[in-house]
């Protein structure tokens, strides 16, 4: 049996775009999901804190990025963030990285005082941090999705306890 594989995940730094980017690319089979990246780093309201990479055997791996989201009904907003998006490269996958980067995020996002974080996502995968659909608090998605795939946590207890209304995410999801 090959010794387990260390990795360590931390933020973001400048240097690593253009790797970020290419997990994104070959993670995903497509280029959307690293040109969403860079467009919510752009962003006024990007949270550096909470761009995170997994390195491994001397390179990245892996990468998770939180971002602002607003949930409305009618002339109330309230304010989360979103899971969006979280990739592995291929050939490291199905190894836990994505979880420690899930595991990473969500406690990072707790200790800097958020209070829920949205994802659209496997419904395999993320219940096991504690996901639930969304549709539990009446957050709906801005989209056509399957309900067990649009999910909440609360970071905080009672967090979403008042809320509901759909999903807004910032214009960059709009443009990919």
């Amino acid at each position: 049996m090959a010794a387990p594989m260390k990795v360590k995940i931390r933020a973001e730094e400048p240097r690593d775009e253009a790797m970020i980017r290419q997990v994104n690319d070959e993670a995903f089979e497509q280029q959307n999901e690293g040109r969403l990246v860079d467009a919510l780093r752009a962003m006024p309201d990007y949270i550096g804190g909470l761009s995170l990479v997994a390195e491994a055997e001397g390179r990245i791996v892996g990468h998770i990025l939180f971002s602002p989201v607003e949930i409305r009904h009618k002339e109330v907003v309230h304010h989360a963030i979103a899971l969006a998006p979280m990739a592995v490269l291929p050939a490291y996958q199905s190894r836990g990285i994505g979880s420690l980067l899930v595991e990473e995020g969500l406690r990072r996002a707790r200790q800097m005082g958020y209070g829920a974080v949205i994802v659209l996502g496997h419904e395999w995968f993320y219940p096991r941090f504690g996901f639930r659909p969304a549709s539990h608090w009446n957050i709906r998605c801005p989209f056509p999705v399957p309900e067990a795939a649009f999910m909440a946590i609360e970071l905080r207890k009672d967090a979403l306890k008042e809320v509901k209304g759909r999903v807004k995410y910032s214009r960059p999801f709009d443009e990919v």
